[in-house]
């Protein structure tokens, strides 16, 4: 299938994870991919890489979202490259697992600034500088429909993410461009599973009907459905891609 042929995708933090399987997966689709990243240079080389192995198209672009000068250049070199954007994937985040007494300023800063305020930079951006009729898909969690201890920052940014969705799509639909957000629930990656002990995950695990952890490709095919055309009356939408975990 090729049900984002000659599409132009932007995904942020696409160099490893959900993000990455997504940049592939939407790149055998038929789509062009930036691939974005803030840190990981070899891991954003390796996934441009293996796009283009498989007969795809890609780039690899450095910028911390959480500096609006650097998604500004973000968005400028992608269209520079490619002529337009046509799909923005708001992937690129952090999670700090603490107790809110134990959350230090710089804990909940750091989090906010990438996971919201990152979030808020992009969307400002391609409120005028996506085509028409694109798509906007950003991550949340599932996290902000349950209570589990040490994620209450980490959540909280994500809620914020969430409404911003919701209201962007109001804002955004004289143009056609649909905006919804993803809603994990545990899946397989390294951001998810650093620092837990075998006991943690297979708890967590256990929260949903299959008592497994997801997988990325699990994902990344929601995300490669709602920036295909078959998702256009799809918008303002958090889907939650968790196993029935809430």
């Amino acid at each position: 299938m090729n049900r984002l042929n000659n599409k132009v995708v932007l995904i942020t933090g696409a160099s490893r994870g959900i993000g990455a399987a997504t940049a592939k997966m939407i790149a055998s689709e038929g789509a062009k991919v930036i691939v974005n990243y803030a840190g990981s240079q070899a891991e954003a080389d390796k996934t441009v890489q293996e796009i283009k192995d498989a007969g795809g198209d890609a780039i690899a672009l450095k910028a911390d979202v959480s500096k609006v000068n650097e998604v500004t250049a973000l968005f400028d070199a992608a269209i520079a490259h490619y002529g337009r954007i046509d799909v923005l994937i708001n992937n690129a985040g952090i999670m700090i697992t603490k107790m809110l007494k134990d959350t230090t300023d710089e804990d909940f800063t750091r989090q906010f600034e990438i996971n919201v305020r990152g979030t808020f930079n992009t969307l400002r951006e391609a409120a005028t500088k996506l085509a028409d009729n694109g798509t906007i898909i950003s991550t949340s969690t599932t996290l902000t429909r349950v209570m589990v201890p040490t994620y209450g920052t980490y959540a909280a940014t994500k809620a914020a993410v969430e409404q911003m969705t919701r209201v962007f799509a109001k804002e955004m639909g004289a143009r056609g461009i649909t905006v919804n957000a993803v809603a994990p629930g545990p899946t397989s990656t390294e951001l998810y599973l650093k620092g837990k002990s075998a006991e943690v995950i297979a708890r967590q695990a256990a929260l949903n009907a299959f008592n497994r952890l997801g997988e990325v490709d699990e994902i990344a095919k929601v995300i490669v459905f709602l920036a295909s055309d078959d998702a256009k009356w799809i918008s303002g939408q958090i889907i939650g891609v968790n196993g029935a975990m809430a």
